[in-house]
């Protein structure tokens, strides 16, 4: 049977070029008189009546479910019912075991909608939004997890997202803190090229707000760093309302962190260090200028392209995004950062010094002098150094040497080897060594006859003597 269109076409066709009469046409396609007349009146047919859906078991219990709703109206938001949570209550309350989840469903949808307009609550409308080139971003966190090193671990993405284009950068932190914030601001600016003239856009989260001040104007207590930091690169920050009533204000950059976890960060990226993920994740960002986001005629890679003369050039010299501490080096010539050891070099021992607490690393200086540089761990407890800071060291205690933990974490590493070895005692750097060359190589896990190094070690100590 064809459609009802074709059928009033066909009743028509007849009508006009055969000229039945009305019972024969009716005879002719097998319908009723009144569907001829339908025909000959129009061309389109009627739209059909849509039943009215009753539900006679759920009558009873109106009244419980209207009294619930209306209880929500001054009910915290995350502990408002849900129609799930409202038959639960009839069950339980009314012993109403003969209805459905999808009944109780339909009616809670339509109800609540009534019950709001009737309290006069306003029903929100969005204002679609057309952002200038150059003139604004948005910024997000979102919680990642990766097998960092073999153990599912919870890391921090920042997200930096221009509106007009489109065009995002994500890094991937151990930790959400300010530094971590600074860092991807500073990393997502020169990636991109320049910064927005207008302003970011922004939750309210501390490592830029100290205080929400209410009262209306987005009035803020903003972090001296933060403040800081937004002098030195000359942007304006806009702080969007607090809660889930501002998440509307910055819906670009919170979509573009789900669609980034779903499309790139799952299943959970298996990756060494976080420095490896975020070279791959560099290069799924330049992937993805080719994709086309849905309303934009042009790709993400032409629309930024064509953006890049709005936006505000870089300061010459790059803001410091670690934050200063000053802790003292211990006899071991470790320093504590955030309940983490690492080493610095042993002339230090009982000295403060000016440390970089950055996102990814940490940075220890002597004056202006970089005097080492670790990857940031973020497991309290856990102890990092470098073999060299040690040499100084073991060119007075040789015997500290095969059992100690910088040894044990360079051949971890794969960092020491006969070469180095013999490099140390060429530069002078183990002559307290002595005759203990075969200590040397056996802690090192050298074959000293394989590599035929041991002539050349004894005859650079000679040459130092």
């Amino acid at each position: 049977m064809g459609s009802r269109v074709q059928l009033y076409a066909d009743i028509r066709h007849d009508a006009r070029v055969d000229g039945l009469s009305i019972r024969e046409l009716a005879r002719k396609h097998g319908v009723h008189r009144r569907t001829v007349r339908q025909a000959l009146a129009a061309a389109e047919p009627p739209p059909r009546k849509k039943p009215v859906c009753t539900a006679p078991r759920l009558d009873p219990y109106k009244p419980a479910i209207d009294e619930m709703l209306t209880y929500d109206l001054t009910a915290p938001r995350k502990q408002r019912h849900t129609a799930t949570r409202i038959l639960a209550r009839l069950r339980d309350e009314h012993g109403a075991t003969d209805l459905s989840y999808s009944t109780v469903r339909d009616y809670v949808r339509v109800r609540r909608a009534q019950i709001d307009l009737e309290a006069g609550r306003r029903v929100e409308a969005m204002v679609p939004q057309d952002h200038a080139p150059g003139a604004e971003a948005e910024v997000d966190f979102g919680e990642v997890y990766v097998i960092l090193d073999g153990v599912k671990t919870k890391c921090h993405m920042f997200v930096y997202r221009l509106s007009h284009s489109g065009k995002a950068i994500h890094r991937v932190y151990p930790t959400g803190g300010q530094e971590a914030f600074l860092e991807g601001h500073i990393e997502a600016f020169h990636a991109l090229g320049g910064i927005p003239t207008r302003h970011i856009r922004y939750d309210n989260l501390t490592s830029a707000v100290v205080q929400v001040i209410h009262g209306g104007d987005r009035l803020r207590d903003e972090n001296e760093r933060w403040v800081l930091f937004r002098s030195h690169y000359g942007f304006d920050a806009f702080y969007c309302q607090p809660g889930i009533d501002g998440a509307h204000e910055k819906g670009g950059v919170e979509g573009e962190v789900g669609w980034f976890r779903r499309n790139h960060l799952t299943p959970m990226p298996e990756v060494a260090t976080l420095d490896e993920l975020n070279d791959k994740i560099r290069a799924w960002e330049h992937d993805d200028n080719t994709r086309r986001i849905t309303g934009h005629a042009n790709t993400i890679g032409q629309d930024h392209h064509a953006e890049l003369p709005h936006l505000a050039p870089l300061p010459a010299d790059d803001f410091d995004p670690g934050l200063i501490l000053h802790p003292r080096v211990d006899r071991s010539a470790l320093i504590t950062v955030r309940m983490v050891k690492y080493s610095v070099p042993a002339h230090l021992i009982g000295q403060r010094v000016r440390v970089s607490l950055r996102a990814s690393c940490v940075v220890v200086f002597e004056g202006r002098t970089v005097l080492a540089t670790h990857p940031r761990l973020g497991t309290r407890g856990v102890t990092r150094v470098e073999l060299d800071h040690y040499l100084e060291v073991l060119r007075h205690k040789p015997g500290a040497f095969p059992g100690s933990t910088a040894l044990a974490q360079a051949r971890a590493a794969g960092a020491f080897t006969a070469l180095r070895v013999w490099g140390c005692c060429r530069w002078g750097l183990l002559p307290g060594l002595g005759g203990c060359c075969q200590v040397v190589f056996e802690a090192a896990g050298v074959d000293e006859a394989a590599d035929g190094v041991v002539g050349e070690v004894v005859e650079a100590q000679g040459d130092a003597a």
